[in-house]
């Protein structure tokens, strides 16, 4: 299956992998000034464009102002719709902290759904996983945490601190500023959702 690339309305100055010729691409409102930008053209525009300020040519989704979810909400639902379950997320992670937490809810969301999302900003990314495992190589900072409730069987390996079969709780941050090693790291959770954010 192929990925799909959601941009947000953050300016973004790197991208950690460019999408390739069959990647979907969504922007999301302003997204699609960060797209101009590294001259990517997007498959679908989704949002309201209070952001942005303008309807922008193209394939277009408008959204109301007045609605339930972000503008990358339903993007994320709408292409969860059409099939696809791998979401790179740009510009949506380290901005105002209420719709970074809204962004956080969403990854969650979709690893409980069966995908998996990533959220990148300039100097970290996130993903959530939910009864399941995960490999990542980094360096700096993993921060491992339990979401919407207790995470059961949790282990880690591969990083400073390591766990087998533990059990993490959302109200105590014991996975907190855990580091890489130089090494892969094995995290994963048997029964519950975690939510992993590390520096890139």
């Amino acid at each position: 299956m192929k990925k799909c690339f959601v941009f947000g309305a953050l300016p973004v100055d790197k991208l950690v992998s460019f999408p390739k010729q069959d990647d979907f691409i969504i922007a999301a409102d302003k997204g699609v000034l960060t797209l101009e930008k590294f001259d990517i053209k997007p498959d679908v525009i989704i949002g309201d464009f209070d952001s942005l300020g303008f309807v922008p040519e193209g394939e277009v989704i408008k959204l109301p102002v007045r609605k339930d979810k972000t503008d990358v909400g339903y993007a994320i639902d709408w292409a969860l719709e059409k099939g696809f379950r791998e979401f790179w997320i740009y510009g949506a992670f380290g901005g105002k902290t209420d719709h970074t937490v809204a962004n956080l809810q969403i990854c969650c969301a979709v690893s409980k759904k069966g995908g998996r999302a990533y959220l990148f900003g300039d100097f970290q990314a996130a993903v959530c996983i939910t009864n399941s495992g995960i490999r990542l190589n980094g360096k700096g900072r993993c921060s491992v945490f339990a979401f919407g409730g207790k995470a059961k069987g949790v282990s880690i390996k591969g990083l400073s601190y390591c766990l087998e079969n533990a059990e993490l709780d959302p109200f105590f941050p014991l996975g907190v500023s855990n580091s890489f090693i130089g090494e892969e790291a094995d995290i994963s959770v048997d029964n519950g959702t975690l939510m992993i954010i590390y520096d890139l």
